[in-house]
């Protein structure tokens, strides 16, 4: 993003100071006239590879209970990331995590005086991390450190090489944040701790709760083996959800009864069934908000009654078009608004003061979504912005709801120019039997007729491939000249129970079909070659886009496939040497009924698996998979590239020893879509132009 110099106010200089201690470059104040209109001519010369696939810059702000503080995470290339707190009153910047060897991973304030994190390593893949991410705490004026939590036997090194080790004994490596907010009024936090077998295997979760001056802890009575656990408006665990045999069971403990946990209902895991409900939040008068189909096509949000021990009988938010995601916001002991995703993420706001503030922020911001936090607990004029659309990469702002101004605080990827990126639109094709599919349609900037097109495929599959916004593969192939569809094919989420269940059993089957009725569609409208389009995706992407040129070999001229699945049985059986994080549960209880079942499917998971189909794949091919990939083990890919370069001399193979389901270091993802240029190029790019 690039911002007019304008002369800074003096709340400007809590982004200045905080990135003096970066030697990042400064950012200026926002206002109208700095977001550039959708037209701007563009430089002859593409935006470079690490524009889009280096590492966010800026990764995180939380405004405290009050709002009269910001804690902020930021990094750049070759610093860590580190946290600082901002003092808003008078700008004053602290440095409160900023470590010689790891990054500051999530964080979160205990009450107005304290903070909470973990560690990472942004240094490493999958295959080279060999620490847990450990916990710590630390007051905002940088006093009273203390590790929490191991992080797996080694200390955590301070940048003036002081050690967090104390007399008493850590809690143990696989320890978490809960991510759920307490009430923030006391030095008080909840964890988790899963009691884990092997990697993916977790046989319950343990709740405690963690003094974070002290270290000690208390462990949470559970009702049976919790998954998963949602507290009250005043942080006190309300709910857990225990699974056995791929039945789910939601408890209750009622606050007059502290010590007994009641059942409300039993279902399927993975498939649902009568009274299914996923808890959504307490609300400050105790209701109890969950989201369910309740019968219907759509998920909506509903109350539960806990003397009839069921779901309302009428939803209290519905979206149209939509299942229901999102939350709920509260404050002042009412419902203030709704934050949700249709097309997009935004919100929608009941008060009629947070309204009026919406409408100044968006009149302010014309060219973008602008999603708004608030405190807790608000003393402060302060309120958090996120700024994002198809063009902008998100940006992080403070409005002070008494000067009426914005002040930029960090973007994720500043040297993104929004005149020079994309546009996405939401699209929705008929399939060949009716169904009707929507998919993502991102257009390469001045051209939109007769296109080389990318047909890129969400992984998953049982979950909601995207949402309007910018993304970083897509907006890397429109700045390349491709068009570039993204379906969200029968067995995606969030458009409806119909369409999810459609998929059930279809993998290279009805599945396949949409994915290609999109492609055909886009050559319809006049969008796409015909002679130029190649299929595209990771995981079950990866999968879609073998069996694609399996299926419609005179449809994709090649294909690209990265950590994908290559054979379900390989799924299901795994390999003796390489480790599988999938869930037991899954494929005894889950799988089956949604994949296929090994036995009663057997010849339909031979006939739509790409490793026994790999002979008929004559197309140029480009494969890339993680030496330490557990979700899509190594075998999957180096089986299939044997068999299918045994006819097919055109493939392209590419390991990244360190990596893992997806590429974490930015070395490799520039080092892969390097690849992908050059190799979309020579066969439906400028190179393979008649």
């Amino acid at each position: 993003m690039r911002f007019k110099p304008l002369l800074p106010p003096r709340s400007t200089l809590i982004a200045l100071t905080l990135l003096a201690m970066l030697a990042l470059p400064p950012m200026a104040t926002v206002a109208a006239a700095d977001v550039p209109a959708a037209a701007a001519p563009i430089a002859a010369a593409r935006p470079p590879i690490a524009d889009f696939f280096s590492n966010p810059e800026f990764s995180g702000a939380l405004l405290s209970p009050s709002g009269k503080y910001l804690a902020v995470r930021m990094g750049k290339k070759d610093h860590r990331d580190m946290l600082a707190v901002i003092t808003l009153s008078d700008n004053s910047v602290k440095a409160v995590g900023n470590f010689s060897d790891a990054d500051i991973g999530s964080f979160d304030w205990v009450n107005d005086e304290r903070l909470v994190f973990t560690a990472t390593d942004r240094t490493v893949g999958q295959g080279d991390a060999r620490y847990a991410p450990g916990l710590y705490a630390v007051n905002r004026d940088g006093s009273k450190f203390i590790q929490l939590a191991s992080r797996a036997g080694q200390p955590f090194i301070t940048a003036g090489g002081a050690t967090a080790i104390h007399s008493r004994e850590l809690l143990p490596w696989n320890t978490y944040l809960l991510g759920q907010r307490t009430k923030q009024d006391s030095e008080f936090v909840y964890v988790v701790k899963p009691a884990i077998q092997r990697p993916g295997q977790i046989d319950y979760i343990e709740l405690e709760r963690l003094n974070t001056l002290t270290g000690r802890y208390t462990a949470f009575r559970r009702p049976g083996d919790s998954m998963s656990w949602l507290l009250d408006k005043d942080g006190e665990p309300r709910l857990t959800a225990t699974v056995e045999k791929g039945i789910k069971t939601i408890y209750y403990r009622d606050p007059a009864k502290e010590q007994e946990w009641r059942k409300l209902v039993s279902f399927n895991n993975y498939t649902g069934g009568k009274g299914a409900f996923r808890p959504l939040a307490f609300g400050p008068d105790g209701t109890l908000y969950v989201t369910s189909n309740a019968g219907q096509d759509k998920t909506a949000v509903y109350t539960f009654d806990f003397a009839a021990n069921k779901i309302s009988d009428q939803p209290v938010i519905v979206l149209d078009g939509y299942d229901f995601t999102g939350n709920l916001i509260f404050g002042d002991n009412k419902l203030l608004g709704v934050r949700r995703l249709t097309d997009a993420w935004d919100t929608t706001w009941l008060d009629a003061g947070m309204k009026a503030m919406q409408a100044q922020i968006d009149e302010m911001l014309p060219n973008t979504i602008n999603l708004l936090s608030l405190p807790t607990r608000p003393e402060s004029p302060w309120v958090l912005v996120e700024s994002y659309s198809d063009l902008f990469p998100p940006r992080a702002m403070l409005y002070n709801s008494d000067t009426k101004k914005l002040n930029l605080i960090g973007s994720t990827h500043p040297q993104i120019d929004p005149a020079r990126m994309a546009q996405q639109t939401l699209v929705h094709y008929k399939a060949r039997d009716g169904l009707v599919i929507p998919a993502w349609l991102t257009m390469p900037r001045g051209a939109n007729k007769n296109l080389p097109l990318v047909v890129l495929v969400h992984g998953g599959p049982y979950v909601r491939g995207g949402s309007w916004g910018w993304d970083a593969d897509a907006q890397f192939l429109a700045s390349r000249g491709y068009a570039v569809l993204e379906p969200e094919y029968r067995g995606s989420t969030g458009f409806g129970r119909k369409l999810f269940r459609a998929g059930w059993k279809q993998w290279g089957l009805k599945m396949q079909d949409d994915i290609a009725d999109g492609a055909r569609w886009a050559i319809a409208q006049g969008t796409a070659d015909a002679k130029r389009i190649c299929i595209a995706g990771a995981s079950y992407g990866g999968y879609a886009t073998l069996m694609g040129l399996v299926n419609d070999p005179d449809l994709y001229k090649c294909g690209i496939d990265w950590a994908g699945v290559t054979d379900i049985n390989l799924l299901y059986d795994g390999q003796w040497n390489y480790t599988s994080d999938l869930d037991d549960a899954w494929k005894q209880y889950g799988m089956p009924t949604l994949v296929g079942d090994q036995v009663k499917d057997a010849e339909q998971l031979k006939a739509t698996s790409p490793l026994l189909q790999a002979s008929r794949i004559r197309q140029p091919l480009l494969l890339a998979y993680g030496g330490a990939d557990m979700r899509v083990p190594l075998p999957h890919g180096t089986k299939f590239y044997k068999a299918v370069k045994e006819g097919n001399p055109n493939v392209e193979w590419i390991e990244y020893e360190e990596e893992g389901h997806g590429w974490a270091l930015p070395k490799n993802r520039i080092d892969f879509w390097g690849r992908v240029e050059k190799f979309l190029d020579k066969n439906i790019g400028q190179a393979a132009a008649p």
